[in-house]
C-alpha cells in the first residue's frame, strides 16, 4: 500500500497543504489537522478535506486512517506520531510521498543532507547539472515542495533534505545522497545525537553514498552503510576521492586526477564551501556531468542570501549577514573566516551546548551583541572564557532590535573589524525565519550607516 485511500495530513502549511492537494487530486479522502486556521486550510476545505482546527490533538481523528503525512516540525514525540505508531499506522513525511508519487521515468533523484551546507551544496548542485543541459531544479528542504515535481519535467532534481524529512522516510531512495557533515543539532526533536546521525544516513538508501572523510563523525557513520561509498576531503585526494590538490579542486576517481576549478573560482569564500563544492561535484558525476560544466558552474555560481555575505563596508568596518548559521557548528564556519569580530549571536539553541565555540573563537573578537531567548546561555559562555570581553544584552522581543544591535555593534567595533550575525541560535523565538532576522539586520546597518552618512 504505497498510497492509501484514507489519509491524515499533519500540519496546513506549505508542504502539508502540497501534500493533501495532491491526495485530493488522487481521490483520497483526506482529513488535515492543525492548530490553526488559516487561508490554506479554508481553500483545502473547500476542495473537500475534512480539516479540523484545535489546540490538542484528538486520537478519535486516526479513526479509519491507514497512513499519516506529517510535516516536518512534528518530532516521533508528538502526540499525533505516538498515537499513529499505537495503531500501526503508517507514518511518513512530504518527500515520501513524492517518492512514492513517481512514475516511471521519473527524474532521477541527487540528494544532499547535513547540519550546515544543505543549501549551498544543492544550489550548487543544481547549477552543474543546468550547466550540462539536464533540465532540473533545487527542491525539497529548499522551500519547494518536492510533490508538485515529482513527475515534472526534469531529468535529475537536486534535492535537499532534513533529517526530520528522512526521519519520516522509508522507500525514499535517492540515485546517490551525499551527508556533508555531523554537528549537534535539533537534539530535542530527535532525541539525542545517534538518532539524528540514524535519520541523516538514510539519505544513503540508494546505494550511492557521498561521504565528508573530513567529518569524523560522518567517517563513522558510514561505516554502517551497504552503500558504495565516494569520499570528498580539504586535503590531497588519494585514488577514488574528491579533494585539493595544489589549489585546485580534483576528482580523482578515474585512473588519474582530473582539475576541476581553482579553489578561488569557489564562492562565497570560505573552506566550508569549497567542500560544498567538492560535495556537489561528486553528486553530479554520479549522473555523467562533465568537468568542465562543473568548473564552469561554480565560477558562474551566484549564492543564496544570508550566507557569510558582506552587506557593507563603512568607516574600515565590514558588515556580514550570516544568519543562516542557526547551529554553533554553521557559526564556526563564519568565525573562522574573519580576524577581528564584533559577534551578534543568540536565539534558539536548541538543546546544543554553545560553550565549545566560544571557547574556540572568543579570542578573535572584540566584543559581542546578544538576543533572543537563549541570549544569556551564550552571555554565561563568554563570561567564562573571555570575562574582559565587553559583552551588550538586549532584550528585545521582536525585529525592531536590530536597530540597537546596530548601534551597539557600531559602538564596539574599531577599523580593520567584522561585525558579524552569525547567530548560533534558530530565529523563530523573535523572527519569522533566519532570512528574516538576516534581512532585519541588513536593514538596521545601512539604515544606521546612511544616517551618519547625511
Amino acid at each position: 500500500m504505497r498510497i492509501a485511500d484514507n489519509v491524515l495530513v499533519a500540519g496546513a502549511r506549505v508542504a502539508g497543504a502540497a501534500c493533501a492537494e495532491i491526495l485530493l487530486d488522487r481521490g483520497a479522502a483526506v482529513t488535515v489537522y492543525d492548530r490553526s486556521d488559516s487561508e490554506r486550510m479554508q481553500a483545502l476545505a473547500a476542495r473537500g478535506a475534512t480539516c479540523v482546527v484545535a489546540d490538542e490533538f484528538d486520537p478519535a481523528l486516526l479513526d479509519g486512517v491507514q497512513q499519516v503525512v506529517l510535516s516536518p516540525g512534528f518530532p516521533p514525540h508528538h502526540p499525533i506520531a505516538q498515537a499513529a505508531a499505537a495503531a500501526g499506522i503508517e507514518t511518513f513525511s512530504e518527500p515520501e510521498l513524492a517518492w512514492r508519487l513517481r512514475e516511471p521515468g521519473a527524474a532521477r533523484w541527487l540528494a544532499v543532507t547535513g547540519t550546515n551546507g544543505k543549501t549551498t551544496t544543492t544550489t550548487m548542485l543544481a547549477a552543474m547539472l543546468e550547466t550540462a543541459g539536464l533540465r532540473t531544479a533545487a527542491l525539497g528542504n529548499i522551500g519547494v515542495p518536492l510533490v508538485h515535481a515529482a513527475n515534472g519535467p526534469f531529468d535529475v532534481i537536486a534535492v535537499e533534505l532534513s533529517s526530520y524529512q528522512l526521519h519520516w522516510s522509508s522507500e525514499l531512495a535517492p540515485t546517490a545522497g551525499a551527508v556533508l557533515n555531523l554537528a549537534p543539532d535539533h537534539l530535542d526533536w530527535h532525541g539525542g545525537f545517534d538518532a539524528y546521525a540514524e535519520a541523516k544516513a538514510a539519505v544513503w538508501r540508494g546505494g550511492q553514498a557521498v561521504v565528508n572523510l573530513d567529518d569524523p563523525s560522518v567517517v563513522a557513520l558510514a561505516k554502517h552503510t551497504d552503500a558504495d561509498v565516494t569520499g570528498f576531503t580539504l586535503n590531497h585526494p588519494e585514488r577514488g576521492q574528491f579533494g585539493v590538490a595544489l589549489g585546485w579542486l580534483v576528482d580523482y576517481t578515474g585512473p588519474e586526477p582530473v582539475q576541476i576549478c581553482s579553489v578561488d573560482d569557489v564562492h562565497p569564500a570560505g573552506w566550508h564551501n569549497v567542500a560544498n563544492a567538492l560535495a556537489a561535484a561528486a553528486l553530479a558525476r554520479q549522473v555523467g556531468v562533465t568537468h568542465a560544466d562543473i568548473g564552469d558552474a561554480l565560477r558562474k555560481y551566484v549564492p543564496e542570501p544570508h550566507r557569510n555575505v558582506t552587506l557593507v563596508e563603512h568607516d574600515g568596518v565590514t558588515w556580514v549577514d550570516d544568519s543562516k548559521a542557526t547551529n554553533p557548528h554553521a557559526a564556526a564556519a563564519a568565525l573562522a573566516a574573519y580576524d577581528s569580530i564584533v559577534w551578534v549571536a543568540g536565539g534558539q539553541l536548541k538543546g546544543v551546548d554553545v560553550d565549545g565555540l566560544v571557547a574556540q573563537y572568543a579570542p578573535k573578537m572584540r566584543g559581542a551583541v546578544l538576543i533572543g531567548q537563549d541570549r544569556a546561555l551564550v552571555a554565561d559562555a563568554l563570561a567564562r572564557h573571555a570575562p574582559d570581553l565587553p559583552v551588550v544584552v538586549l532584550d528585545g522581543r521582536d525585529d525592531a532590535v536590530m536597530t540597537e544591535v546596530a548601534a551597539r555593534a557600531a559602538a564596539l567595533a574599531e577599523p580593520g573589524d567584522t561585525v558579524l550575525l552569525s547567530p548560533a541560535g534558530a530565529s523563530y523565538d523573535m523572527f519569522t525565519s533566519y532570512a528574516h532576522r538576516g534581512d532585519a539586520f541588513a536593514a538596521a546597518a545601512r539604515a544606521l550607516i546612511e544616517g551618519e552618512a547625511e
